[in-house]
């Protein structure tokens, strides 16, 4: 039997991270075993993937030794960063999200490149500014620094694995099917009873995927190794407008989901958390639809992962969840 290469994955608990661990574990050619790195080894999610037959290690990005010594012997890493982890008041004072991301990023580039890790795959979004450049019609965040924080930071931190000669392929993500089950981002209730969606996308496609779906992905290009070093793969598994979620959304819950687009601005104005971020987000993805959605080659990821779920194959999985969300 040939030895199993080991892949070392960065936030093996959560979404992306939990879906190539769980992934590797189904495999049946069993090519690679998984170590899993996460920072409490005793938590149910981290016992289950130790149960399912993962190596569950202590690891935080914060600490560069726990991962130098989690990336020893690994022929494969995956890095994630979380920029929406949960943190506390003293936390936020001492450096921002972005930074933190930053910082976090050149943690696993240098511990990669120390381990001799043959092929990371980072986790990463588009850098906004590129598309925004100045706009003033876009507020800037974090001391004018950023557009989209949670995107431009991961855009910036490409360069971090650059940087140190760290064999990468840049995994770019987009938004997640499973953040319909989120009211306020997928159908919420109105004063009138009326289940209604209000994302500032315009008329414009919105690419989704199903997250786990984003692990598994990770894993076929884990599988075509080097060819795929040096490259970005950006991914989605449908591209839709958000009057086609919505009447998908219909079908699924049995009751009408109508789309009512509030604007850019009126978004930003809705004062909840992170909403200026998320305004300018979607800003993003529509003003930059065609070349977003373009980038996005679904014949590549489904060939990458033959079992890509489209909207409507997450609809069947999840239809109960957003029922009682919505309900």
């Amino acid at each position: 039997m040939t030895e199993q290469k080991l892949i070392a994955v960065v936030g093996a608990t959560g979404s992306q991270g939990g879906g190539l661990v769980r992934a590797i574990l189904a495999d049946p050619d069993r090519q690679f075993a998984v170590r899993a790195l996460t920072r409490n080894p005793q938590s149910a999610k981290a016992q289950e993937l130790a149960a399912a037959g993962a190596e569950v290690v202590q690891a935080d990005l914060d600490d560069e030794t726990s991962v130098r010594k989690a990336f020893d012997g690994a022929h494969g890493a995956f890095v994630v960063t979380n920029y929406w982890v949960e943190r506390t008041p003293e936390e936020e004072a001492a450096r921002t999200r972005a930074e933190m991301e930053l910082e976090q990023a050149e943690i696993a580039a240098r511990a990669a490149k120390d381990a001799g890790v043959h092929h990371v795959i980072w986790s990463t979004l588009e850098d906004t500014r590129e598309h925004f450049g100045d706009d003033e019609r876009v507020p800037s965040l974090d001391d004018g620094r950023y557009k989209v924080p949670h995107f431009d930071a991961k855009g910036e931190g490409n360069e971090l694995f650059t940087k140190y000669g760290v064999p990468t392929t840049f995994l770019q993500t987009t938004f997640y099917f499973d953040s319909m089950a989120i009211p306020g981002v997928g159908p919420l209730r109105g004063e009138d009873g009326k289940l209604a969606i209000t994302l500032p996308m315009a008329d414009q496609p919105l690419s989704g995927i199903a997250s786990e779906d984003i692990g598994k992905t990770a894993l076929g290009i884990f599988k075509r190794g080097d060819e795929f070093v040096g490259r970005t793969v950006s991914v989605a598994g449908e591209h839709l407008t958000v009057d086609q979620y919505a009447a998908k959304l219909t079908e699924a819950l049995g009751e009408e989901v109508v789309y009512r687009p509030l604007t850019w601005d009126e978004f930003r104005a809705l004062g909840i958390v992170s909403g200026v971020e998320m305004a300018n987000m979607f800003q993003f993805y529509a003003e930059d639809s065609d070349r977003f959605t373009g980038d996005r080659d679904l014949e590549l990821v489904r060939e990458l992962n033959p079992e890509l779920k489209s909207f409507d194959d997450w609809l069947a999985e999840h239809k109960n969840e957003l029922k009682a969300a919505t309900s």
